[in-house]
């Protein structure tokens, strides 16, 4: 390939540790990779994140930095025959040389066990330094003997303000970059680029010179890049939304009170509407957290389970796969019974603590680990609730004044309605015992 057809992603791949945005918490001075490679004894690793992170580049410069010979295999086009070549020329290497080879096995998650089983004789008499890279869960994906002879480091998705310095990084480079010094590229068109490229540095790189080469084909002088090019070269529509201003308000609530409303088609359309503008999925996750406390609560305690899960599907797996995993979670929270009871008991609970004040805690419910304190009357009377039928006891647990208050007053929907019932049965115990 002519240095010309080379794509601007790999010419103006980082060629300085330095460089690399977004992984501040691998390449800062202290940690263990910068040190490993500025001591040159560096380890086996497996790099975790999203596409377009910085796997590819971190492995490189491993090599560059060490000054080891750098072999690379794809577990995509390479196979058997392949590593056996390569172990060859590593064993030829480490006997001229003494140096280790380091291995960069890309999408070693494709690998089968009898594959990366291959890897582990080469690994451990430090023949090979093996630098793998995955987008998934190398728990679930990496056999445990190859995953205990390697460090396990993840790489964050990239935030918009690193995308947007990437792109800028990429115009203004005289010698890799776009190279045309004439072409006027507006802020908007970059915002548009950086906010569909959903934390890719390859995929956000890829659409502006995509888009830039759209603007030189065409017989418009002066060459301009806005937003209407952009969308017309990369075939998306700039959807009006300002993520700092009211329509981003106006789209988290009507997303919020579509989910509160148990409409399904309306929830999956504003979280769609969200996504497609380029809102960040996590601030969306982190609202369906939150909703799964405030609106459904114990009604549906799985509720939260399932918004954590989303949560976690995007930051390990990412886009376009993990767009469905928001969906799963939103289809799920607007289907299920609601109950605001929770939040109310948080806010009374507030208020209480704000009227009454710090209340002192009664004697026998105080914990008692001297014997100053049980000649105080700490602990004393308390009744151990497992020396009793049922695991229940009447005795009273709130401080004097407000021992009859009752902050949570569950609803009759889903879950909540069998607390109710067990809340119930306690009083009754507790009237009886009276």
């Amino acid at each position: 390939m002519a240095a010309g057809d080379t794509p601007l992603a790999e010419r103006v791949r980082p060629e300085r540790l330095e460089d690399i945005l977004g992984q501040d918490h691998l390449l800062g001075p202290k940690s263990a990779l910068i040190r490993a490679l500025k001591s040159g004894h560096i380890f086996s690793v497996i790099f975790w994140g999203p596409p377009g992170s910085g796997k590819t580049t971190l492995a490189r410069l491993i090599a560059k930095y060490t000054e080891n010979p750098f072999r690379a295999f794809s577990a995509v086009t390479s196979g058997l025959k392949e590593l056996r070549d390569i172990v060859a020329e590593a064993e030829g290497i480490r006997q001229s040389s003494g140096k280790s080879t380091i291995l960069f096995v890309d999408e070693i998650h494709r690998f089968n066990k009898a594959q990366q089983d291959a890897f582990l004789p080469h690994v451990e008499n430090g023949l090979i330094v093996l630098v793998g890279a995955t987008t998934q869960n190398p728990s679930f994906e990496v056999i445990p003997p190859l995953l205990s002879r390697a460090r396990v480091m993840i790489l964050h998705p990239l935030k918009k303000e690193d995308l947007n310095t990437i792109l800028l990084r990429a115009i203004e480079n005289k010698e890799s970059g776009l190279k045309d010094p004439d072409m006027e590229i507006r802020p908007q068109a970059l915002d548009f680029i950086v906010d569909i490229s959903s934390g890719d540095a390859r995929v956000a790189l890829n659409n502006l010179e995509a888009a830039v080469n759209y603007v030189r084909a065409g017989d418009k002088t002066p060459k301009i890049l806005d937003l209407e090019n952009v969308e017309e070269a990369l075939s998306r529509k700039a959807l009006p939304y300002d993520k700092d201003g009211e329509e981003h308000y106006n789209i988290i609530s009507a997303f919020h009170k579509s989910l509160r409303g148990s409409d399904v088609n309306a929830s999956v359309y504003w979280l769609y509407r969200m996504l497609e503008a380029g809102e960040d999925p996590l601030f969306i996750a982190r609202r369906m957290i939150r909703f799964s406390s405030e609106d459904i609560g114990i009604a549906d305690p799985g509720a939260l389970q399932v918004a954590l899960a989303a949560f976690d599907a995007w930051q390990k797996v990412g886009p376009p796969e993990a767009e469905l995993a928001l969906m799963e979670a939103a289809v799920y929270l607007a289907s299920a019974p609601k109950s605001n009871a929770l939040y109310l008991a948080e806010k009374a609970v507030k208020e209480e603590i704000n009227r009454s004040g710090p209340l002192p805690v009664p004697l026998h419910i105080r914990n008692a680990p001297t014997g100053l304190m049980k000649k105080l009357g700490y602990s004393r009377g308390y009744l151990y609730p497992h020396n009793y039928p049922g695991a229940w006891v009447a005795q009273e647990y709130l401080p004097e004044g407000i021992n009859n208050r009752a902050y949570y007053k569950p609803t009759d929907r889903g879950m909540e309605k069998e607390i109710k019932r067990r809340m119930g049965d306690i009083r009754k115990g507790s009237k009886k015992n009276n």
